[in-house]
């Protein structure tokens, strides 16, 4: 049994320092992702505060975090693009503008979410 916890707990390790370089290389890389980290720091505390109940905070949280969450997957499309190629291609151009209008509809939903419970 040891050997399969030994496995898995390596395993998590490797996963969690995967993870936070993925963090970091998308806060150096990109400035969009920069500004919702920032924008993060603000608004994550003032839902936590704002927030009347755990449903409430949870969902300011959780509209924050889930744009974030859409850039990190956008910018990955991106950078998986450029790999490819720099050069015009018309499936590449559409796979980074779905990507855009994913963070687009998450920041949407995010305004919805904070609008729906800090005016109603």
């Amino acid at each position: 049994m040891d050997g399969v916890i030994g496995v898995l707990h390596r395993r998590l390790i490797c996963a969690f320092r995967y993870s936070l370089q993925g963090l970091v290389a998308c806060f150096r890389r990109e400035e969009a992702f920069r500004l919702e980290v920032l924008l993060s720091v603000v608004l994550i505390p003032l839902g936590l505060h704002l927030g009347q109940g755990g449903v409430e905070k949870a969902l300011l949280v959780a509209a924050v975090v889930l744009v974030m969450i859409v850039e990190l997957l956008n910018s990955g499309v991106e950078a998986a693009m450029d790999r490819i190629g720099e050069e015009h291609n018309v499936l590449a151009g559409m796979a980074k503008d779905f990507g855009s209008a994913a963070v687009l509809l998450a920041m949407a939903l995010a305004a919805l979410v904070w609008g729906a419970i800090l005016l109603f």
